[in-house]
Order: C-alpha cells, then structure tokens, then sequence
C-alpha cells in the first residue's frame, strides 16, 4: 500500500513538475494600433520640402517592441490590403483617359520616388506607447503617390500593420498660406 501511495505521489509530481517550472505565458496577441488621432491620416497631401507628422498611440497585452516606419513611391497604384481608400479615383479617371489618347501617364514614366524605412525603439517594458515625430520630406522628392506604413512590433516578435495613402506635390500646387493639408 505505502508503495502504491509512493508511486502515485512520484508519478503526480513528475507530470505537474513541467507546468510548475513553465509559469511563464506566452504572448499570443499582436500588438494593438489606435486609429484614434492617427496621422499621417488617407489622402493627406504633403509638399516637397514639408514635414510630415507622425502621431499614433499602440499597445500590447504583455509588452512592445518597436516600431518601423516606411515610406515609398505608390506611382503603381498597388495596395497592401490595410485601406480601401482610393484617394484618386478622378486623377485615375483622367489618367486612363490621356492613355487612351496616346498619352503617357507621368508616373509610368518616373522612376524611383522617395525612399524613407527607419526603425524605432520603445523603452522597454512598455504595454502603451505614444509616437509623435516629424519627417521632413525632401525637397527634391519626386511627385505623386506614397504609402505610408507603420510595422509595430511587441516583445514577443508578432506585429500588426497600418498603411495609408499620401500623396507628395510641389510647393508651387500648395493653397496660399498652408503647408500640408491635415
């Protein structure tokens, strides 16, 4: 009998020692971006040689990473599937047109655009985070459609996504006293 009791204890022990030792939990949740007071915000227009701002609020369940920010050239018009915003269904309209009449469309035509892919570190141990920066967009910056995204990433390596539409114009095309239109 005492070896029966013996046995069952070793065996109840072995079988719970891994849980015992494993109380640690596994972050599962990607972290979590606001789109309350979101900039840049879909089809803002930004001038060459402006600043754009960059406001966003994030969280995690357990604790954030870091972030990335990257801007490139939408003069494809491709999508990456966070917006279904289509901030120039008349300038496509127009364009299509001038296709259709032997004329090329300005983007086909331009190659490269801006380039803008910078990482950025939240301290440590935050669940919430705060962004607020200014990027200045080159004066030379060439014209026309941008995306915007933002990759946040938490501690445990998941990430979550936002991307939006901007668009670059020359100062000139700018309303009279304004920069940016936000």
């Amino acid at each position: 009998m005492r070896k029966n009791i013996f046995m069952s204890l070793s065996t109840a022990l072995i079988l719970t020692l891994p849980t015992a030792c494993n109380n640690s939990v596994k972050d599962l949740t990607p972290p979590v971006i606001s789109d309350t007071e979101f900039l840049p915000a879909d089809c803002d227009i930004y001038y060459q040689g402006d600043t754009l701002t960059v406001r966003f609020s994030c969280m995690d369940d357990s604790e954030l990473g870091n972030f990335n920010i990257e801007i490139h050239s939408n003069f494809d018009h491709h999508t990456h599937g966070t917006s279904a915003v289509d901030c120039n269904e008349d300038e496509e309209e127009s364009n299509h047109q001038e296709k259709d009449a032997g004329h090329e469309n300005e983007h086909e035509e331009t190659k490269g655009g801006w380039i803008y892919n910078r990482d950025y570190a939240i301290p440590a141990g935050r669940q919430d985070y705060t962004a607020e920066l200014q990027i200045p967009v080159p004066p030379d910056a060439v014209k026309g459609d941008y995306h915007f995204m933002l990759r946040l990433t938490d501690a445990a390596g998941w990430q979550s996504l936002k991307g939006v539409a901007i668009h670059i114009e020359n100062p000139k095309h700018a309303p009279a006293g304004s920069t940016s239109l936000q």
